[in-house]
C-alpha cells in the first residue's frame, strides 16, 4: 500500500466491498424469513458486543447453527449471499467465555480479510448500540427491536431511537513548504502510551461545531498549535463503541508546542526524514496499518513506514 502511488491507503481496508443494507426490505417479514431460511444465508454470531474467532478469522454460519433466540440484525446482502448478526447474552453464548473477543482485538484479522470488514463494522456497530440502549431516553420505557434491529420503539411512549455514530476528526498537522525536506507533521503521545509511541492527534466533534473547527480547537487545546486551512483526507467507521474518524489535514498558523498534559503528555513536528530515521531504528512507533491515522501519517510521508503498534 505505497502511498505515493495512488494505492489504497491502509485504512481503507476496512471500508472495501460495501454491501446492499436493504433498508427497503428491514420491515418486510415475509422477506427476512425467507432470507433466514436461506441455507445459503451467513450469520455473525456476537455475545453482548464481542465476537469469537476461529484460527484467525471470524466465523459465519448457516441459520441452522446459530442461536434460534438471538436478536437478528439484518446486515444485507452481497454477491447474492444475505448476511445477518445474530446477539446473544453473553451468558448464553457457546464456548468458553475466553474465546470471545472485543473488536480491536480482531481488526487486523479483518485487514487480511477485507472482504468480511464492512460486514463485521456493521454488525459491531449495531451491536454496541443495542448494548448500549436499554431504556427509552423520554421516558424511560423498555424499547422493543423493529426493523430487522435497526430502530428500537418505547412500548410506553412510542418514541423511536435510532442508531448513532459519533463523528471524530483525527488529523495530521503539517508545517513548511510542502513537499520539500524542510516539511514537518506534528504528532502526539498520550498520557497513557509508553514513551516513543506517537500517533496523529485526533477529538470527538461538539454540537453545533463544524468538523474544520473541531480540527483547530482539537489542535489548539492540546498542543497550542493554531491551525488554519483544513482539508478532508477520508473517513473510517470505527464502532469502539460507536465513533465515525474523519480524517483531515491541516496547515498550522503557528508552531510552538504547549501540550496540555491532560490528553496530550509530548508532541513533536518531525521531518520525514526524522521519522523515516526514529521509526526505522524503533525509538518512534507508529499506529497500526488498519488505522486511519497510519494513512493519515504515510499520506504526507508519500510511502509506507516500519514498525507499528
Amino acid at each position: 500500500m505505497n502511498a505515493s502511488k495512488g494505492s489504497p491507503l491502509p485504512h481503507a481496508a476496512l471500508s472495501l466491498h460495501a454491501h446492499n443494507r436493504h433498508g427497503l426490505e428491514r420491515t418486510d417479514e415475509e422477506w427476512l424469513a425467507a432470507r433466514w431460511s436461506d441455507p445459503t444465508t451467513r450469520v455473525l454470531v456476537i455475545a453482548g458486543t464481542r465476537v469469537r474467532p476461529v484460527d484467525g478469522a471470524l466465523a459465519w454460519v448457516p441459520p441452522a447453527e446459530a442461536p434460534q433466540d438471538g436478536l437478528r440484525i439484518l446486515l444485507g446482502t452481497r454477491d447474492g449471499v444475505t448476511y445477518f448478526a445474530d446477539i446473544v447474552a453473553p451468558s448464553q453464548a457457546p464456548g468458553a467465555r475466553e474465546e470471545w473477543v472485543v473488536l480491536r482485538a480482531v481488526l487486523q484479522a479483518l485487514a487480511e480479510h477485507a472482504h468480511d470488514a464492512p460486514l463485521v463494522m456493521h454488525a459491531i456497530g449495531m451491536a454496541e448500540w443495542h448494548w448500549a440502549t436499554r431504556h427509552c431516553p423520554r421516558c424511560g420505557g423498555a424499547l422493543q427491536a423493529r426493523q430487522a434491529g435497526h430502530v428500537l420503539e418505547c412500548v410506553e411512549c412510542h418514541k423511536q431511537q435510532f442508531p448513532r455514530s459519533d463523528p471524530a476528526v483525527i488529523m495530521v498537522i503539517t508545517d513548511g513548504e510542502p513537499g520539500t525536506a524542510e516539511e514537518r507533521c506534528l504528532l502526539g503521545r498520550s498520557p497513557a502510551w509508553p514513551e516513543g509511541r506517537f500517533s496523529t492527534l485526533a477529538g470527538f466533534v461538539e454540537p453545533g461545531e463544524t468538523m474544520e473547527d473541531a480540527v483547530r480547537r482539537e489542535v489548539a487545546e492540546e498542543t497550542g498549535v493554531e491551525v488554519g486551512e483544513v482539508a478532508y483526507f477520508g473517513s473510517q467507521p470505527w464502532p469502539l463503541p460507536a465513533s465515525l474518524m474523519v480524517g483531515f489535514v491541516g496547515r498550522a498558523r503557528t508552531t510552538e508546542i504547549d501540550v496540555d498534559e491532560s490528553e496530550i503528555a509530548e508532541a513533536r513536528w518531525f521531518t520525514r526524514a526524522e521519522l523515516r530515521e526514529e521509526a526505522t531504528s524503533g525509538r518512534v512507533v507508529l499506529p497500526g496499518g488498519v488505522s486511519i491515522s497510519r494513512s493519515l501519517i504515510e499520506h504526507w510521508f508519500g510511502e509506507e513506514l516500519p514498525g507499528s503498534w
